[in-house]
């Protein structure tokens, strides 16, 4: 049988695989010839005892290639997942490498972490990036010395553990943030498998739109409708920021509203896209007035999966109505503005309302997403969630307003050491 005419490789969470970290992809392709050869790569390195990073946007399916690599690595242990940024910094550690009774408050038995659980299997870190800095140190003694000590023990306990990590942010940009250890990259990124975005492999799109059809008529006890072509140019031309999981979710949707035996575009519930097709960007809309008027501004999303750097600040447009000067950068522009902030109305909590303002600001630009809002302003996520409870924007259910200003004096000054709250 020829290359051309070969069905699609599809993964899917059915059956026994139907329990992901969170709410994720739940089906993959590889028909789109940027997938196919993706396929025959991670066919390559799966058979390896190599770590694999696995770098995407969220919605991918970064989950589901960490279970093939498995499948096909031929280990006899479990394969396990982990949700790194869904386990609090106190327990962490306990988490991953266990704990013996009695080492801390609460801990009435021994129980072993997941290093342990997944031996001679594989263990997936999702959101590895959001691992505390003293935890990724003890993460990278068990990769080197591949044993576990739990906490309270002085024995180690020898583990042979196939690591698979993933990521929707810039690693080596966390690293020159600061935020992660460029020693455990080095370690983690011996096989990097990079998972485009759906808008960047529309081969896929229908495929995996036929199979959410069928899978969800079938659930539903319904007839199989089938997609008219205006529907189909449709799903062809919408971006996807949502990626596998928004796809999903719109054909369960029209599978809901749509009579008959055709799906048409009007059952299609696309939100909007990237600039794509007809589909035009949404402007994120500012959370408060802002207290410098620097006009009208386009965010240009394109990227928005991806992480952001400081330095694309330079490519927004920007135009003030009050003298910043057409043409200026927005760094010199903004510090214009200060000037005049400070001139005419100077003494006052200016630092405050300049931070609530970078703070609702960034947070609305990628979309209320704590990760990506941390990468934007160059800070850990634990720093941007003071901020966010700071300035009203996450609910605090832990901290006294005390508790709160030191634990983000703390942080700040972890930053910035000369600065003294």
């Amino acid at each position: 049988m020829s290359q051309e005419n070969k069905a699609p490789v599809l993964l899917s969470l059915e059956g026994t695989n139907a329990q992901p970290l969170s709410v994720r992809a739940k089906a993959l392709v590889f028909s789109d010839p940027i997938s196919a050869s993706l396929l025959e790569y991670i066919e390559r390195i799966a058979p390896s005892e190599a770590p694999v990073l696995i770098g995407g946007e969220t919605g991918t399916g970064k989950e589901l290639v960490a279970r093939h690599i498995h499948l096909l690595s031929g280990r006899r242990g479990p394969f396990l997942a982990v949700n790194c940024g869904a386990i609090s910094d106190q327990l962490a550690e306990s988490e991953l490498f266990g704990h013996e009774a009695g080492s801390f408050t609460g801990a009435v038995g021994k129980r072993e972490g997941w290093f342990e659980a997944a031996n001679g299997g594989t263990l997936f870190l999702d959101e590895i990036g959001d691992l505390p800095l003293p935890l990724q140190v003890k993460l990278l003694r068990v990769l080197q010395e591949k044993e576990v000590v739990r906490i309270g023990s002085r024995k180690s306990i020898p583990v042979d553990v196939r690591l698979v990590v993933a990521t929707n942010v810039d690693l080596d940009y966390a690293v020159s943030a600061g935020h992660f250890r460029r020693d455990l990259l080095y370690r983690i990124n011996i096989a990097h498998v990079k998972l485009p975005p759906l808008r960047q492999r529309p081969g896929d799109i229908l495929p995996l739109a036929e199979h959410f059809l069928k899978t969800y008529s079938q659930r539903m006890g319904y007839r199989q409708p089938q997609f008219s072509q205006d529907a189909v140019q449709l799903l062809l031309n919408y971006a996807w920021p949502g990626n596998i999981r928004e796809l999903e979710n719109v054909v369960h949707f029209a599978l809901l509203v749509s009579s008959g035996d055709k799906i048409e575009p009007a059952h299609l519930k696309v939100t909007g896209g990237w600039n794509s097709g007809t589909i035009h960007q949404q402007e994120p809309q500012p959370v408060h007035q802002p207290l410098v008027n620097s006009g009208a501004q386009t965010y240009n999303l394109n990227n928005a999966g991806a992480n952001v750097h400081p330095a694309s600040f330079s490519n927004t447009d920007s135009h003030s109505n009050n003298g910043s000067g057409n043409g200026d950068d927005p760094m010199t522009a903004i510090a214009k503005q200060l000037r005049r902030l400070f001139t005419e109305q100077g003494n006052s909590d200016h630092f405050d309302k300049l931070e609530s303002l970078i703070v609702h600001e960034a947070f609305a630009h990628v979309r209320s997403n704590q990760v990506h809002g941390a990468a934007l302003l160059g800070i850990s996520r634990n720093v941007m969630r003071t901020l966010l409870k700071r300035h009203g924007l996450l609910a605090d259910t832990g901290f006294t307003p005390a508790e709160e200003q030191s634990t983000h004096n703390d942080e700040l000054h972890s930053l910035n050491p000369g600065y003294t709250g």
